[in-house]
């Protein structure tokens, strides 16, 4: 199981999917990246080189932000949405969709679990409720 930047990529993977566990490179990023060190795509994690594996670090590291700088840099952006009470700064602080998706329906994944809002009745409203046929 080689490691790039201190991320464990795994070894049994084709060399092209193998670096798309580094968060930030997807399968584009990986592929431009494969082709610009001239490795073949095919080749399976495990039978990369120590030079192999130094060109893809290097070429990763210097083109591309990943990983940590990555979250870093997303979180900041949403910092500054909200601290601007921008709309899509104050999507993002009460938890709702940011992209104009519908919210009467849907939008589960954002708002949570469904709370269903009601009348909560002491024990003498219900008791009288039963009473008044209700």
């Amino acid at each position: 199981m080689p490691r790039i930047l201190g991320i464990d990529i795994p070894g049994r993977k084709r060399l092209e999917y193998a670096l798309t566990y580094i968060y930030g490179l997807g399968l584009t990023k990986s592929r431009e990246v494969i082709a610009k060190s001239g490795l073949d795509p095919a080749k399976k994690a495990d039978d990369l080189t120590d030079e192999e594996i130094t060109k893809l670090t290097g070429i990763v590291r210097d083109e591309y932000t990943i990983e940590g700088d990555l979250r870093r840099e997303t979180t900041q952006n949403i910092r500054r949405l909200i601290s601007t009470n921008s709309y899509r700064g104050l999507r993002h602080r009460r938890g709702l969709p940011v992209r104009g998706q519908r919210t009467k329906t849907n939008a589960r994944t954002r708002k949570g679990k469904v709370r269903t809002v009601g009348v909560v009745r002491g024990k003498e409203a219900r008791s009288a409720a039963k009473i008044s046929g209700k």
